[in-house]
């Protein structure tokens, strides 16, 4: 029983955690799995997007998730083309 109360209870944390568009450092880190002092860590050195009022720190949910995701890695296929495209235009494409 303790268990299931315990799983509700994440359950209800990560909704409400979904449905907010300002984190606390706490939040961000349920959302990135990175740990507060490594967020910490990123914040000192200007390596993550954040926000600070009176000695708190806040994200944006957005800011976040781009953060998160900017640095994508090409498909093989996406480097295929690319490769294609230098060889028979000599420029490099997005991609490549």
């Amino acid at each position: 029983m303790e268990d299931v109360l315990k799983e509700l209870r994440e359950i209800k944390a990560l909704s409400l955690l979904s449905a907010k568009n300002v984190l606390t450092i706490e939040e961000v880190s349920k959302l990135t799995d990175l740990s507060v002092s490594c967020l910490y860590k990123k914040t000192c050195a200007k390596e993550i997007p954040y926000y600070k009022k009176d000695k708190r720190i806040y994200f944006k949910r957005q800011e976040i998730e781009e953060w998160m995701l900017q640095n994508r890695v090409a498909t093989n296929e996406e480097l295929k083309d690319s490769a294609i495209n230098y060889v028979t235009t000599g420029r490099l494409t997005k991609e490549g």
